[in-house]
């Protein structure tokens, strides 16, 4: 039974550093499980995430997924003033999110050591392109570099062309993932222990972290890792077919008892019994002549008829999804991932749900990422530093916020 009225991440309060991915995705995360996220961007270098991706009616569509559930209060870090402000709110949180260039935050006087003599309980998350430490950790690091030095480019596209890009932004997605699972760690051991600490999340690390058995492959046998295309090496059938209506399918069925199934859904069943393709091994030996001989069954077909046959022989094979097949799926639609969230400007906002799914206490969106920049200024310093209204607008004045 769920427990709507409770989240999981309740009275965690967060204060959120950074522009475009990495942080703020981390951010997000918490958020989305009940976490006070307070976003701060500087009165005049605001967010570029928030004029990233398409616009409607001059609204950026990718700010109000990356930011919901967020506050939004600006604060010049740059300024001493600004920065013994942001002291005192380190004094009100559990958790402080940057992805700085390392160093920036000690230049401001507001570093890890700093921070925890004021608040010993406090988390610090820092994601940067290396690592706060290392012979790199200075340089400027983005995600598309990171993806190329953790190794995903390496092996990402067709064999007779250059690396390809993923076609998102894994890099920074990774990285916030693992920054979300150390904030996570590192709340649970403060349990214990009583004592915050620093989270470090590389963005070559996270990418790297997930490269499988690259290394061993190069270390102990030899094989460097090279670009495949679809092509899964010596696994198959795994890969992508055409079909009558020029859209593709993808079918994996590279296990003995799937194969057999499948052969039976292409009414071939003797390709289960052929030397060539009777065994794992001999079908990944043979793996071109096989996908040869499947394509040549899925052109003949529509994508439908295809995966209709499919499922009835309970063969594992999907479409290639759009936007437009994603919003018409009754399944996404049944698990509740696309949500419409209201928007001041825009009305219904569609954007993704909440992964994972609690049963008891399952994650909300409650409101769309703040179209105004410092729209919760007077709330946050009125309710957290006791901040008068002739205050706020002194700070307003001087430039701080």
């Amino acid at each position: 039974m769920m427990d709507l009225d409770t989240q999981p991440l309740e009275g965690m309060k967060v204060l959120e550093l950074g522009s475009l991915l990495a942080g703020p995705f981390a951010g997000r995360l918490l958020a989305d499980f009940g976490a006070d996220v307070i976003k701060i961007e500087a009165p005049d270098r605001h967010d570029p995430m928030r004029q990233w991706g398409k616009e409607k009616d001059n609204v950026g569509l990718w700010w109000p997924i990356q930011s919901r559930n967020k506050r939004s209060i600006t604060l010049n870090l740059r300024d001493e003033k600004g920065q013994e402000l942001f002291k005192k709110l380190v004094t009100e949180v559990d958790v402080v999110i940057e992805n700085f260039r390392p160093g920036t935050m000690e230049k401001w006087g507001v570093g890890y050591e700093t921070l925890s003599s004021i608040n010993p309980r406090l988390i610090m998350v820092r994601t940067s392109g290396y690592g706060q430490d290392g012979p790199y950790s200075k340089r400027a690091g983005f995600g598309s570099v990171a993806e190329a030095m953790g190794g995903l480019r390496n092996v990402t596209g067709f064999p007779d062309r250059p690396p390809s890009r993923v076609g998102i932004s894994i890099g920074d997605t990774l990285a916030a993932l693992f920054a979300t699972i150390g904030c996570l760690t590192a709340l649970h051991e403060r349990e214990k222990s009583g004592k915050g600490q620093v989270v470090d999340t590389a963005i070559y690390e996270s990418v790297f972290s997930v490269m499988e058995s690259m290394i061993p492959d190069y270390l102990l046998a030899g094989h460097i890792r090279e670009r495949t295309g679809n092509l899964l090496p010596g696994i198959a059938p795994s890969n992508i077919y055409p079909t009558e209506d020029e859209t593709y399918v993808v079918i994996g069925a590279n296990a003995d008892g799937v194969f057999r199934r499948l052969a039976t859904a292409m009414d071939r069943p003797e390709l289960a019994e052929d030397e060539k393709f009777a065994t794992h091994v001999k079908r990944g030996e043979n793996q071109i002549e096989l996908d040869e001989l499947i394509e040549g069954w899925t052109k003949t077909l529509s994508a439908e008829v295809v995966l209709e046959k499919l499922e009835i022989h309970g063969v594992p094979a999907g479409k290639i999804y759009n936007a437009k097949d994603i919003v018409s799926d009754p399944h996404y639609l049944a698990r509740e991932m696309i949500v419409n969230v209201d928007h001041p400007q825009l009305g219904n906002f569609p954007m993704p749900g909440i992964v994972p799914k609690l049963s008891r206490t399952p994650g909300k969106i409650k409101s769309a990422g703040a179209e105004t920049v410092g729209k919760n200024n007077g709330d946050v310093y009125r309710h957290m530093l006791d901040l008068s209204e002739e205050d706020i607008r002194s700070l307003r004045e001087e430039g701080i916020i």
